[in-house]
């Protein structure tokens, strides 16, 4: 299944639109990343307001048979802004390949293009589409940090309960779909959350989330290989307190670490797993 990007699509309609491509350095002086967010959200809702009033009926593409028993393989139905996969040149993060990556965005030690990218830097670049400073990546990281604490405290008893024999994904489903207690857009829309209000509940469920799944991913692979036993070190970066969850502290499996993550954060829109995140949040389902 393709995605199009807002401003492929964009472009695509209408050749007269200019768009611009890529990352931008960040050089307003919001230092967080709800403040870039509110900042850039009229803007993004005005283009998709237009983008549906000036082109909402014209064709992109044709349907086969052969598209519909491959499951939808190849069919344009999505936007998807955050990344672009090429067959050829593999893929792009807001039009940045990994090498880019890995030269522009903050590392551990500080210094961009010494060491792999932290998470919390993908994260915001995906997000906002701006490459943050090292300052704004620390208020990141310490904020994650903090919503850690709001896993709710029935998910590690009820990992703990599980078989070991059980899939680790599924012990993961489990884990993250019995954190929905804590959910604070299932709040607000039970609250009667107007529409127009609806991102900023989902942003705060996607930074839980974003918090807690470490704790939960960890917690599973101590139980199935070791002694069931999670320790953290929040004085490291995401994906360093993550390795020490894991039960691992060498400086260079931290490295490998971030630079895994930050390659998995985004496939396209198209991919299954993608894809279904994407068709079950239009429902405004967990």
């Amino acid at each position: 299944m393709n995605a199009l990007s807002l401003s492929t699509a964009t472009k695509f309609l209408s050749r007269s639109t200019t768009i611009g491509r890529g990352a931008t350095t960040a050089i307003r002086s919001v230092t967080t990343l709800q403040e870039t967010l509110t900042a850039q959200v009229p803007a993004k809702q005005t283009a998709l307001a237009t983008l549906k009033k000036e082109h909402g009926s014209k064709v992109i593409g044709q349907v086969t048979i052969d598209q519909l028993i491959g499951g939808a393989r190849g069919v344009k139905c999505m936007l998807w802004e955050t990344s672009n996969l090429d067959p050829e040149e593999g893929i792009r993060f807001r039009g940045l390949t990994i090498p880019e990556c890995q030269q522009v965005l903050p590392t551990y030690s500080g210094k961009a293009g010494d060491g792999e990218p932290l998470l919390e830097s993908l994260i915001w670049l995906l997000l906002t589409s701006e490459v943050p400073t090292k300052e704004q990546v620390d208020t990141l990281t310490a904020e994650l940090h903090q919503r850690a604490s709001k896993l709710p405290s029935h998910v590690i008893p009820l990992l703990n309960s599980l078989p070991k024999d059980m899939h680790p994904m599924t012990q993961f489903s489990i884990g993250l779909n019995a954190a929905q207690t804590g959910s604070e857009f299932a709040k607000a829309y039970a609250n009667g959350a107007p529409k127009t209000d609806y991102h900023k509940y989902a942003l705060e469920d996607i930074l839980n989330v974003f918090a807690i799944i470490p704790e939960i991913a960890a917690q599973i692979y101590r139980n199935v290989y070791f002694d069931g036993v999670v320790a953290k070190d929040q004085s490291l970066d995401y994906s360093g307190n993550f390795c020490r969850m894991l039960g691992y502290d060498d400086p260079s499996f931290d490295e490998l670490m971030r630079l895994y993550l930050c390659i998995h954060t985004d496939h396209e829109g198209g991919n299954a797993s993608a894809h279904t995140t994407h068709l079950v949040g239009s429902t405004l389902s967990d």
